[in-house]
């Protein structure tokens, strides 16, 4: 018996759904609707096409509907969207945008990719013509068009996220002065403040002028932007406006047709990714998914697990039952030259969640220091405590973030503990890493911390021991320690803290810091073995203190 499948949208899950489709099933009838022009493309590299970094437009098509159509044999009907979705039987209305007729096709299994919509905050102005979005092509196209025809000098990015980040690059590659405002603390939510903290840092010495806990409350201006005014009085100059202020899942269709929704405005499916109906499936930006780690229902719009889900739903429509175990979340960012990584859970979320967890720092080189260039990459690790289960990881620098957090999030995704990061044998020569690659490092650090060989403090708690007492020593060099250090510390160089050591009180609470925690864990081994039972040693050293406190 012949199946026919309609796909409602296109871009990663609809389109992998369709091609994983005709693979299985040669006899199948695929229908495909879209309501633009193109059915696959590059929505990620659309800020790149803007900055002129991607040259060729027709580079951010992946396929083409003639080539769709010649390839998998697979009816692509552009132009076309979907109105209403009949259930009870088993048909949808499409409406043909082209000369606005409508009709009707009947399905045997329905799969729904429409994707998520940006945001729009409802605030005036925010509908004059050079207030963007970045949602496809024809998006990038007219902010291209804008900045070329008027000789656009300035632009305002709403949104500190990974769209907004890299539209505020690229707007800076095409030749643009640009302001970031974002109405949190924070730039990249995902991270923590102390690791977004060394993003600010970074943004704000490319150029970028950041606002942030701001909020955009008008779009000033006859017939286009020349001004947004924001909630703390500013006003900022904008011959352009770039909305990054997230997106939402485009859930209507379903809704209407009855189908469930879930909390976080996402269509409710189940592992095998079958909506309320179970002739009707739903993947990509416009589902709830299940955090991996957690198990708590969320979106996470990104573009692999799309990917996956598209295939996992051809697999279950061809008889081949397949389930999606849930979104891990790992995401990274190119802001210039700086990396921005994620996977897992983050502090925030666990505090929210009431769940023990505790964090480490470290600060290694991609690979080996005597190997010429190279620069530090700064990694949080968060873990269980007792087990040492890794539950999520960030890591902010230049290069090899990406094989880092890689390894990381296929760590977290086996369920691996930060015990079995010590003993993964990784791609070791000097231009690549170290013999002990940071990964190892990170697992090695967390593992002396679970094991009781270094008992630690963070950032956020040295205010407080210092009130109470605490000596804070540096024991990095007295140059290092003159170019900046906690306020009020002691320097006692490691190399002199044996014959120093007379120096400090026995009873007193003593915290230890350096650049990065290494030496300072070599001071923690030496005044624990000589009696020192209250000492401690501040997990990140001073690159995590001082751009965590200082901003």
């Amino acid at each position: 018996m012949t199946r026919k499948v309609l796909i409602i949208g296109g871009v990663a899950g609809g389109a992998s759904a369709a091609a994983r489709l005709r693979r299985l099933d040669e006899s199948a009838e695929i229908i495909m609707f879209e309501r633009g022009e193109h059915i696959s493309f590059a929505n990620c590299g659309l800020p790149y096409y803007v900055g002129g970094i991607i040259p060729e437009r027709d580079s951010l098509l992946v396929q083409t509907p003639r080539a769709m159509q010649r390839r998998f044999n697979i009816d692509v009907r552009t132009f076309s969207e979907v109105v209403r979705i009949i259930p009870a039987e088993k048909k949808i209305r499409v409406r043909n945008l082209l000369d606005d007729s409508t009709y009707e096709e009947n399905y045997d299994y329905l799969v729904l990719s429409p994707g998520a919509t940006p945001f729009k905050p409802p605030v005036p102005g925010i509908d004059l013509p050079n207030v963007f979005t970045v949602r496809n092509i024809p998006d990038s196209d007219q902010i291209k068009n804008w900045v070329s025809a008027e000789r656009a000098a300035t632009a305002v990015v709403v949104g500190g996220g990974f769209v907004g980040l890299e539209m505020a690059e690229n707007l800076i590659h095409a030749g643009l002065k640009v302001a970031l405002v974002e109405a949190g603390d924070q730039v990249m939510m995902p991270l923590d403040r102390e690791m977004a903290n060394i993003v600010h840092r970074y943004l704000r010495r490319r150029g970028i002028a950041l606002y942030l806990s701001e909020r955009m409350v008008s779009c000033e201006g006859e017939g286009r932007v020349k001004e947004v005014k924001l909630a703390g009085g500013g006003v900022l100059p904008a011959d352009l406006v770039i909305l990054g202020t997230g997106v939402l899942p485009e859930a209507e269709l379903a809704r209407d047709a009855g189908l469930t929704v879930g909390p976080t405005r996402g269509i409710a499916v189940n592992e095998y990714l079958q909506t309320s109906d179970p002739f009707i499936y739903a993947v990509g930006d416009a589902i709830q998914v299940q955090n991996f780690v957690s198990g708590m229902e969320t979106m996470i719009p990104l573009a692999g697990p799309a990917n996956k889900q598209g295939r996992i739903v051809a697999d279950n429509i061809c008889g081949r039952p397949s389930k999606y175990e849930g979104t891990l979340g790992t995401a990274i960012a190119k802001i210039f030259d700086m990396a921005v990584a994620t996977t897992g859970l983050n502090e925030k979320t666990l505090k929210k969640m009431e769940q023990r967890y505790e964090v480490s720092y470290t600060h290694p080189a991609p690979y080996a220091t005597y190997y010429p260039g190279g620069s530090f990459m700064s990694i949080k690790l968060i873990f269980d405590p007792e087990n040492g289960k890794i539950l999520g990881a960030q890591i902010v620098g230049y290069e090899g973030v990406d094989k880092r957090i890689d390894v990381l999030a296929a760590c977290i995704r086996k369920g691996l503990n930060v015990f079995d990061l010590q003993e993964l044998e990784l791609a070791y020569a000097p231009p690549f890493s170290s013999a002990k690659d940071p990964v190892n490092m990170a697992g090695y650090v967390a593992g002396n911390i679970i094991n009781g060989d270094v008992d630690i403090v963070h950032w956020h708690q040295i205010d407080e021991l210092k009130s109470q007492g605490a000596i804070i020593v540096d024991v990095r060099t007295r140059h290092e320690h003159l170019e900046g250090a906690i306020p009020g510390a002691v320097n006692i160089p490691v190399d002199s803290l044996r014959d120093r050591m007379s120096e400090l009180p026995r009873d007193s609470q003593i915290v230890l810091c350096c650049r990065v925690g290494m030496r300072a864990y070599y001071a923690y081994r030496i005044l624990k073995q000589h009696g020192y039972t209250r000492a401690k040693n501040l997990s990140g050293g001073y690159l995590t203190y001082d751009p965590a406190v200082n901003g």
